[in-house]
């Protein structure tokens, strides 16, 4: 298929966002009241991870015919998974706005610490139920055998998750051994991300991966025929043929995919290990550094996706 810019854009800055905003919520659920307040970091991150989210939303607007219509998504939760992926992005983002808002004394509700823990407990799973939700968008389309993949909701997760773990360092390393705990999370996400990319790809290089679940007489309404083709359908290229018939080269995707576990998985691995062997070593650009080079490499990886993914409807064509 032919990979939209704008989407990937969405799926991989909403994704970082998400995990940041994740990583926050469980460690202000989880963690010492004394630290949330620790200068303004937990804010600056709950809002960092509102540009990333609000960013990729805007983006994804791009793709659309006409997004004055996008609300109208809303009303399909119950069989559409993009709707719910929708209700979710926007319950986070209001939950997340409220805890910016509690934090920073501009509403100063009784039993702040309670409530604090209470929205956070409540943004955590609203954001992975976001990213889940979007990565059932592509995972639920039997029409795409590429995209039924058993470990594409996986490695949705495990990009967001590990993008969103690389930025909560710099926001929430505010105690000597958070940079340390962090590192060591960058090192067993990049680790995990590595396998699960690799046996997808693995498993989409096999000679029958990328067969689809119907042939060309089923295309064209002969079920069971041997349908051989005379001439194009039409000379002239349409929507289908520029979206759907995409095709890139096997020897540039071998070539993409070291080029996007290079940028995703080695150099943040490497960062990650002075944190782990040099405790006292200043963890700031090492954080910044890995999240430049994962985003890098997180579009390569969504722009093959879409890439390498064959549509049944090229059958007809």
């Amino acid at each position: 298929m032919n990979p939209a810019f704008s989407v990937i854009v969405f799926t991989t800055l909403s994704g970082t966002g998400f995990g940041l905003w994740f990583w926050l919520a469980l460690r202000i659920a989880l963690g010492d009241k004394a630290e949330w307040f620790d200068g303004i970091g937990w804010a600056l991150g709950l809002i960092a991870g509102g540009v990333l989210v609000a960013t990729g939303v805007i983006a994804s607007l791009w793709h659309l015919g006409k997004p004055m219509r996008v609300w109208r998504a809303f009303s399909q939760w119950r069989s559409s998974w993009m709707s719910r992926e929708g209700v979710f992005a926007i319950a986070a983002m209001l939950v997340a706005g409220m805890t910016v808002l509690v934090q920073s004394s501009l509403l100063d509700p009784p039993n702040e610490s309670i409530v604090m823990r209470v929205l956070c407990a409540l943004l955590a799973p609203l954001c992975i139920a976001a990213i889940y939700s979007t990565a059932m968008i592509y995972g639920s389309l039997k029409t795409i055998p590429a995209w039924r993949h058993r470990l594409v909701v996986p490695a949705y997760l495990l990009f967001a998750l590990l993008g969103g773990g690389i930025l909560f360092g710099p926001f929430a390393a505010t105690t000597m051994d958070m940079p340390r705990l962090v590192g060591a999370g960058v090192l067993l996400g990049a680790i995990a991300l590595a396998l699960v990319k690799s046996r997808y790809w693995r498993d989409l290089s096999h000679p029958d991966a990328g067969a689809l679940p119907v042939d060309r007489g089923d295309a064209v309404g002969l079920p069971g025929r041997d349908v051989s083709v005379f001439e194009r359908p039409h000379t002239e290229a349409n929507y289908l043929n520029r979206e759907m018939g995409f095709v890139v080269a096997r020897k540039h995707a071998r070539k993409l995919r070291v080029i996007a576990l290079v940028l995703c998985v080695l150099l943040p691995a490497l960062c990650a290990l002075p944190m782990l062997l040099l405790p006292h070593i200043e963890p700031g650009a090492l954080f910044w550094a890995s999240a430049l080079s994962f985003q890098l490499g997180a579009m390569v990886e969504r722009w093959l996706f879409f890439a390498e993914a064959k549509h049944v409807v090229t059958l007809y064509y």
